[in-house]
Parts: structure tokens; C-alpha cells; sequence
């Protein structure tokens, strides 16, 4: 008797690693999403899940107002920021977070939580909030059956992160620190490899920093380039934009007029039209 009951116990453990093992793989009604952003300097991940429309009615009944909703499904959304940022004007130190929403009809509830790891909204503890703000709804110009978490409009300091399913969408402002570390790379590298006085000086050119320190050092990258024997057409170029918004267009056209010769040594066609452009512009 004992041995047969021990083969019925091995058939049935055989059965059961059978079943596991037979499951049949289907599609999620709610499939996971990655989203990773650099923004700035910065890492900016959100993981969730996109559930559909599927003829259901969202605001107002399926996610009901005035609720705590895990924007999404299944677990709750996760924010991951690699540096201290700001959204909305609220700063939150780098670190994963759980994002939340309580929509309304006319403006939502954006909730930014400490406990990532919790599933859907029955975790919440809103003790466990780092911040939370209001933000308008606007009008989609078109249904969106999918649910969907972006980020766009981006530059090099500032980003929309932006959420939108059915009619609704919501737009939330972020900014991330980017000045400090550039500045921070500029001294330490420009020790270290002279050509990167080229993009220490087309950063401050771009910010609208000191022309006159962008200018001194694009014209030591050039001095650096030619010791190299590298036609640097791209780096002359730089110094005419950086001479013209100087005020000085007569200078900056003959920089332009060498960075458009270097050019045309090198094939490249779109830096000579760039450059008769600017010569054209600022001989007016």
C-alpha cells in the first residue's frame, strides 16, 4: 500500500510539473511599456502598462473622478530619474517612484509616491507621498485608444512629460539641472584634451554665456586643429556664428569664407551653403 502510494504521489507531482510547464502563452489585455529619455544629462525611465479603450467609456466610469487611479494598470507606475529634477516646480531627488493620478473633469491630481514597488492603488498610503499638484486637462484632437505616457518638447535643460487616453490629456513640465555638470566637465576636460575647447565654447554659444570667453576658446580649437593637420571646417564655421552675434559681421564673413573653403577641400556640401547663407545675411 505504501509503495502505491507513493507512485500515485510521484505521477501527481510528474502531472502537476507537466501543467506548469504547458501553460499557454497569450497576449496581455494591458502590455508592459519601457519609456527611457535622456533629458539633459539625464536618465528619465517609466515603466507602466497601456491598457485599451475596447469601447468602454474611461473618465467618469471606468476610472472614476475624484479617485486615487495607478495611471495604467496592473502594478503601479514606476518613475526612475538617474539626477535631482524638478517637475512641476516640485524638486525630486534621483530614485524610483510610483506615479499616480486622481482625475477630474477639468484638472487632475498628479501624485508622486516613495513606494514603487506597490501593485495597482490597494498599497497606497498617501502618508508615503513626496508631493502631489494639480495640472489642466486639455482636449485631444483625437480619440486615443491606447493609453499612453510620452515625453516631449525636449531641449537641453527642459521636457513635457505628457499622458493622454481617450479624449483627455494632461501636460507636466520638467527641468533638469545642466549647467553645473557642464560647466564642471568643461574645467576638468579642458585640461586633459585641448579639442575640447570646441565644445566648451559652442556650449557657452549656445546658452547665451560669455561670447567673448566662447571666442577665445573656439580660436585655440582651431589653433589645436591645424597643429593636428584636421580640416576643421565645422570648428570655423562655429567662430563665424560666435563673431557675428559679437556684432563683428565683417570678421565673422571672413571666418565664413574659410570655413566655406575647408569645405569644399572636405565635399561637404551642406557646411558650403550654410556659409554662402551667413556671408549672404551678414553683407546686407
Amino acid at each position: 500500500m505504501e509503495k502505491v502510494t507513493r507512485i500515485f504521489l510521484a505521477m501527481c507531482m510528474i502531472f502537476a510539473t507537466t501543467l506548469a510547464q504547458a501553460q499557454i502563452n497569450m497576449p496581455q489585455p494591458s502590455p508592459k511599456a519601457k519609456l527611457e529619455q535622456k533629458v539633459g544629462l539625464t536618465d528619465v525611465t517609466i515603466e507602466y502598462a497601456r491598457p485599451s479603450m475596447r469601447g468602454r467609456t474611461i473618465f467618469g466610469d471606468l476610472v472614476p473622478y475624484g479617485k486615487i487611479w495607478r495611471l495604467g494598470a496592473n502594478a503601479a507606475t514606476k518613475l526612475t530619474v538617474s539626477d535631482e529634477v524638478e517637475i512641476a516646480g516640485n524638486k525630486l531627488e534621483a530614485g524610483s517612484y510610483a506615479l499616480f493620478a486622481i482625475p477630474g473633469e477639468n484638472e487632475w491630481t498628479i501624485v508622486v509616491n516613495k513606494n514603487w514597488e506597490q501593485w495597482g492603488t490597494g498599497e497606497y498610503k498617501e502618508e508615503e507621498d513626496v508631493f502631489r499638484f494639480t495640472t489642466e486637462v486639455k482636449a485631444t484632437s483625437s480619440l486615443v485608444e491606447t493609453f499612453e505616457i510620452g515625453i516631449g518638447n525636449l531641449s537641453h535643460t527642459k521636457a513635457d512629460l505628457y499622458i493622454k487616453w481617450e479624449n483627455a490629456k494632461v501636460v507636466i513640465p520638467m527641468t533638469v539641472e545642466v549647467d553645473s555638470k557642464v560647466m564642471a566637465d568643461i574645467k576638468r576636460n579642458l585640461r586633459v584634451d585641448p579639442r575640447d575647447y570646441y565644445m566648451a565654447a559652442t556650449y557657452y554659444h549656445e546658452s547665451g554665456k560669455d561670447l567673448k570667453q566662447a571666442h577665445e576658446w573656439i580660436s585655440k580649437a582651431i589653433e589645436v586643429y591645424e597643429e593636428d593637420g584636421a580640416n576643421a571646417f565645422w570648428v570655423y564655421r562655429r567662430k563665424a556664428l560666435i563673431e557675428a552675434d559679437m556684432g563683428d559681421k565683417e570678421t565673422a564673413i571672413v571666418t565664413a569664407k574659410k570655413s566655406m573653403e575647408k569645405a569644399k577641400e572636405a565635399g561637404n556640401d551642406d557646411y558650403v551653403r550654410m556659409n554662402e547663407k551667413s556671408i549672404e545675411e551678414w553683407s546686407k
